[in-house]
C-alpha cells in the first residue's frame, strides 16, 4: 500500500490486480510505503488503524483507490502463479498441475488447500455487506481509466512495468464449474459487476 500526501491518495494493493507494477512505478512519489506482510493491507485494517493514524499524525484523510478484477480471472492468475511452471512441485503453495476446474472447486470447498487459498476481493475491500469504503474502485480490465486518473492526479503519465507476471499456462474453465464458482462467491461477483456497470470505475463512497 502507498500513501501520497500531495495527491491525497491511498492506493490499496489488492493481490493479483497488477498492484505490484503500479507500486514500483509510483513508489518514488509515495510519502508512506508499506511492503512485505503489510503491503496488502485490507480496507478493514486501513479503516480501523491507518486512516486514524494519518489523520492524527499528518492531518490528512486521503481518498482511497484500488483495483478489482473479474473473479474467475483473478483465480486464474493465482492458478498460474502457483503452477509447477513457476514454482517447484515440492513447494506447499504449488498446486502440482491440477486442472483449473479442480483448482476452482478446491478454492470454494469447505477446506481449501494452501494453493487454492486465494482470498476474496470483496472481503479485502469491504467492511460489511455492500459497504465498500473506497473512493475510486477501478476494474482491472479498464487500465485506460486507471491511467487517466493517475495522470490527472500526478500530472504525468504513470506507465507500470510488468512485474510478478504469471506464466503462460492454459487454464480453461467449464461452464458448470464457472457457475458453481459464481454461486459460491456472490459478494465477489456482485462487487465486480457493480464496477463494470458503472463503466469501469465505481465512485459511490463519500465518507472519510
Amino acid at each position: 500500500m502507498l500513501v501520497f500526501f500531495k495527491q491525497n491518495l491511498a492506493f490499496l494493493s489488492v493481490p493479483k490486480t497488477g498492484s505490484t507494477a503500479y507500486e514500483l512505478a509510483l513508489r518514488p512519489r509515495a510519502d508512506v510505503i508499506f511492503t512485505k506482510r503489510v503491503k496488502h493491507m485490507t480496507i478493514g485494517k486501513y479503516h480501523a488503524k491507518m486512516a486514524p493514524f494519518l489523520k492524527e499524525t499528518y492531518g490528512i484523510t486521503p481518498e482511497r483507490m484500488a483495483v478489482v478484477r473479474d473473479p474467475i480471472d483473478h483465480a486464474r492468475s493465482w492458478y498460474k502463479y502457483r503452477s509447477p511452471h513457476r514454482m517447484a512441485p515440492s513447494n506447499p503453495a504449488c498446486h502440482g498441475g491440477i486442472s483449473f476446474d479442480d483448482f476452482l472447486l478446491d478454492a470454494i470447498s469447505d477446506t481449501p488447500s494452501k494453493p487454492a487459498g486465494i482470498g476474496s476481493q470483496a472481503s479485502f475491500l469491504s467492511l460489511g455487506v455492500g459497504d465498500v469504503p473506497v473512493h475510486h474502485l477501478f476494474a482491472y480490465e479498464h487500465q485506460d481509466l486507471l491511467q487517466a486518473f493517475l495522470l490527472e492526479r500526478f500530472g504525468r503519465p504513470i506507465v507500470p512495468q510488468q512485474k510478478n507476471v504469471s506464466p503462460d499456462v492454459d487454464a480453461p474453465v467449464s461452464p458448470e464449474v464457472a457457475e458453481k464458482f459464481r454461486a459460491a462467491r456472490p459478494a465477489d461477483f456482485t462487487l465486480y459487476d457493480r464496477v463494470m456497470q458503472a463503466g469501469g470505475v465505481l465512485r459511490e463512497f463519500q465518507g472519510q
